[in-house]
């Protein structure tokens, strides 16, 4: 079941119910009413107050799966904005298994795609070291209209919330505590995500530094 504000695509073989502010069915209370069906899985469109974030975490300590959004910077930041919400740190390093922090970059146009070296200020920014590297930029083409890309790519930043990251949200540790120990068990941020799709051709660093500059 998923509640949404607003339901933006069909999905087939899933309950979809509209958020409706107008007769006071906000996500909170939809939310409410949906967990008396005692579904599997809910997807909640967004969490936006204390409320709802209350009940969306009381509902998977129940055994429900619960997925939403919410507005950060990173995927450690969701855990601290929960904090921010009011949630009790136990309850929150109960619930939470993982988190995700998603940019969207352009694509390289491979109909017009060469090779290229980045400006040296660019590493400099990205705090990488020049290789001998292979780059890619599109060099404008009808298809793309002239802009040397086409299309769009995620970048995916996952944390996986260890038993290591539950006693620092225990300890109402700082966004970047709880990044650098996730980063330490093999997190990839999204810059290093963004990084490695731009070493693979599919993305341009100045792409990266524009959705994903900052890594502390």
């Amino acid at each position: 079941v998923t509640v949404e504000d607003p339901i933006e695509y069909e999905l087939g073989g899933v309950n979809q119910v509209a958020v409706r502010n107008d007769i006071g069915l906000d996500f909170a209370s939809a939310l409410r009413s949906i967990l008396r069906q005692d579904p599997d899985i809910v997807m909640v469109g967004e969490i936006r107050d204390n409320e709802t974030a209350d009940i969306a975490v009381k509902a998977a300590l129940t055994g429900h799966q619960v997925l939403s959004t919410l507005h950060t910077n990173d995927a450690a930041g969701a855990i601290t904005r929960l904090d921010d919400m009011g949630i009790e740190p136990f309850l929150i390093s109960s619930s939470i298994l993982m988190t995700c922090a998603q940019r969207l970059v352009r694509r390289v146009c491979a109909n017009c795609r060469e090779e290229f070296q980045p400006e040296p200020e660019v590493f400099t920014r990205l705090g990488i070291e020049q290789a001998e590297t292979v780059f890619y930029r599109g060099s404008g083409y009808d298809r793309c209209k002239g802009r040397g890309y086409l299309g769009r790519l995620a970048i995916i930043e996952a944390l996986t919330v260890t038993e290591s990251i539950r006693r620092l949200i225990m300890k109402r540790a700082s966004a970047a505590v709880i990044k650098n120990q996730a980063v330490a068990e093999g997190m990839k941020t999204l810059r290093m995500v963004g990084v490695d799709k731009a070493l693979e051709g599919q993305t341009t660093l100045e792409e990266v530094l524009r959705v994903a500059a900052d890594d502390h």
